[in-house]
């Protein structure tokens, strides 16, 4: 068995390529069209399976368990134990760790949008006040 500091290692670095697929999917604009289908679905769908198979595509948390299944299953990691215990521990440990980024990277992306907002209302403060001056 690995030494607990490369299990650790592993799993905050498997958390990153899970964040940002599951991010990528449920937030960004190139996958918009099939998010926006997908979310429509999973609010008309009749079916409760139907609705909830939909709704997975939607949520980064929900995604973010499938994407970490995958990538448990293609790379073998396991925490802590040698058998299924291992898997199990170390499928919820990569979730957690992956939404801790996805939680992370949404502040941080929201403090952007915000300071850029702030510097253009600023801008347009300026060129209110270079207008009243040439007009004086």
């Amino acid at each position: 068995m690995e030494s607990i500091f490369i299990q650790l290692l592993k799993l905050f670095i498997i958390a990153i390529p899970v964040a940002c697929i599951a991010w990528t999917v449920t937030h960004e604009e190139i996958f918009r069209e099939p998010r926006e289908f997908c979310n429509k679905k999973s609010e008309e769908c009749n079916s409760i399976l139907k609705r909830k198979f939909y709704y997975l595509f939607t949520c980064e948390y929900c995604f973010s368990h499938y994407v970490t299944a995958l990538f448990i299953f293609i790379t073998g990691y396991q925490l802590l134990f040698e058998d299924w215990r291992g898997y199990l521990i170390s499928f919820f440990a990569v979730v957690f760790i992956a939404n801790v980024y996805m939680s992370l990277f949404g502040l941080l992306r929201q403090n952007l949008k915000t300071e850029k907002i702030e510097a253009k209302l600023k801008d347009n403060e300026w060129h209110e006040v270079k207008e009243e001056i040439d007009e004086k």
